[in-house]
């Protein structure tokens, strides 16, 4: 067997600073994914637990704990008190947790949004349930410290599903949605010295921005620019009609 990748390394040349990523189908007619490195390819499956793997023949260890979790509720008259993640558990479910991190950031580059939701919102799962079941905090911590970027990314990837389907108000909405939501994490967590500096909601807001500055206007804001405008030339009878249509104007126009 020919373990050398060196003729796959020379025909895919690395580019400091930029992703190279890309998608194919293998042999077995599994799709797989595969991200150039400086020194290497990391390649993934495309669905499932990115490696392959099956712990405990479960999907996942995220699944396998599922389970361990509902036959201890099974056992334990419906209640989950009691029920704890050690530190090997949860460093774990962290590490299968970045596989993930590592193919949905392949994902956003390759432009599969509604996959990379997918991924997101699976270790926003994995996140909740280590939060809620970690032996101590400091253990959930090391986890709940990532929420803010995968926060950051989800919310890219459902506002640009928007844009892509001329949903400007909805693509707002989403990033407004998200900013908010990382700055209620950083005010349970009291950290709040984060809350202006944080490198997340300062990328959803210049891209807010951004998206604001490019997209169409809607016709009660043409309007309110043309009556901005009337005022400003002392068009008074302009600025009239221009009053009558904005009044006129029916609410899905708006």
């Amino acid at each position: 067997m020919d373990f050398d990748i060196s003729r796959l390394l020379d025909e895919w040349d690395y580019k400091p600073g930029k992703m190279s990523v890309r998608k194919f189908t293998a042999n077995d007619g599994t799709e797989k994914i595969q991200l150039r490195l400086d020194l290497g390819v990391l390649q993934m499956n495309a669905s499932g637990r990115p490696d392959g793997k099956r712990p405990f023949s479960y999907a996942s260890l995220l699944e396998y704990h599922q389970g361990r979790l509902h036959k201890y509720v099974a056992d334990h008259d419906g209640s989950d008190e009691g029920f704890v993640l050690g530190p090997e558990a949860c460093a774990k479910l962290q590490m299968e947790a970045l596989q993930y991190h590592h193919r949905y950031i392949c994902l956003l580059e390759l432009g599969d949004h509604n996959a990379v939701i997918r991924d997101t919102e699976r270790n926003l799962a994995v996140f909740d349930f280590v939060n809620k079941h970690a032996e101590s905090d400091e253990l959930s911590w090391a986890l709940q410290q990532f929420r803010p970027q995968l926060l950051m990314i989800q919310a890219r990837a459902r506002a640009t599903l928007a844009l892509e389907a001329q949903d400007f108000s909805g693509a707002l909405s989403q990033i407004d949605t998200s900013v908010e939501t990382i700055r209620q994490f950083y005010r349970d967590y009291s950290r709040e010295d984060l809350l202006e500096d944080s490198p997340e909601t300062a990328s959803l807001e210049a891209w807010r921005d951004e998206i604001n500055l490019n997209r169409p206007l809607s016709k009660k804001e043409k309007l309110e620019i043309a009556l901005n405008d009337a005022v400003q030339r002392e068009d008074y009878e302009k600025a009239a009609r221009v009053r009558d249509a904005l009044r006129n104007l029916k609410t899905g126009d708006a």
